[in-house]
């Protein structure tokens, strides 16, 4: 009987080999990270809710405005268009609901992972930190940009609507009209972008919420365009630059400034905070 020896397999022999695991691509972290957004029950409850309020307030004042129409002096109805009308599309009150519901949307989808603890997670499966915000900056600007093309467009077809009974209603081939609903829809996206900027720095709901409440809503209060320097910093604001470029007509200002310095306010919030929420994870602990 013949016995045959294995020889004994060498330690490059014995060890399994293992494949790298693929990179992730970034439309699967977008992907992941839209997935994420949507299985939030109060993401759907935000927007639903938050578009219902939004184009209430402004069906509301309009129709305060049809039915005060009659009782109101020539001079009274003649400045009424086109500013007053629409500032009826998209009134203040409207203005600061979007900003806030927008700007919580996107400080939440930063706070609840920190607050939870799957930051961690995600972060252990894809050490691409910046790829994972900046994907995470795609989605939410993609959602809020769409709350806001709804809340505006919703808002304009209800309010012209009511304003139309009395022939004060304006149209999207009207001049400044589609601008200005432009500037209403992109404060969403501008808010939520703040909003994941001051979340991803605060890390804790409660100081995200207040400082994003304080510096999108109390501060432009707080400040006027009457005197040089607190114009200087009324015209830097996302409030002040959304009424800057709702004026359909020019109105006399102490301080006038233009639609395109208004728009670059809104370019400059929407990067810089893009870019906080991006830069600020890659070398702070988890």
């Amino acid at each position: 009987m013949t016995v045959t020896s294995t020889p004994p397999a060498t330690g490059d022999q014995a060890r399994p080999v293992v494949e790298p695991a693929p990179r992730a691509r970034f439309r699967d972290l977008v992907f992941a990270e839209w997935i994420k957004m949507w299985s939030l029950r109060s993401t759907a409850w935000t927007i639903v809710i938050g578009t219902l309020a939004i184009i209430g307030f402004n069906a509301f004042t309009a129709y305060n405005d049809y039915t005060n129409w009659t009782g109101w002096r020539a001079e009274e109805k003649a400045a009424f268009l086109p500013n007053l009308a629409m500032l009826d599309a998209f009134t203040d009150a409207a203005l600061l609901t979007l900003m806030l519901t927008a700007s919580a949307m996107g400080a939440l989808t930063v706070v609840g992972e920190y607050s939870t603890g799957l930051i961690r997670t995600t972060f252990a499966v894809v050490p691409a930190r910046r790829s994972v915000m900046a994907a995470k900056v795609l989605v939410v600007t993609a959602v809020t940009t769409g709350l806001g093309l709804i809340a505006a467009g919703g808002s304009f077809w209800a309010t012209q609507a009511i304003l139309s009974a009395r022939h004060t209603g304006l149209s999207l081939a009207d001049p400044g009209v589609a601008a200005s609903l432009l500037a209403s829809a992109l404060a969403a996206p501008v808010a939520a972008l703040a909003g994941m900027a001051i979340g991803t720095v605060a890390r804790a709901s409660a100081a995200t919420m207040g400082v994003s409440f304080s510096l999108l809503l109390l501060v432009p209060m707080a400040v006027s365009d009457d005197h040089y320097g607190t114009a200087l910093v009324d015209h830097t604001l996302p409030y002040s630059a959304w009424a800057r470029l709702v004026q359909v007509a020019e109105k006399p200002v102490d301080f006038p400034w233009s639609a395109t310095g208004a728009w670059i306010v809104y370019a400059v919030w929407g990067v810089a905070s893009a870019a906080v929420t991006i830069l600020a994870v890659q070398r702070r602990d988890q």
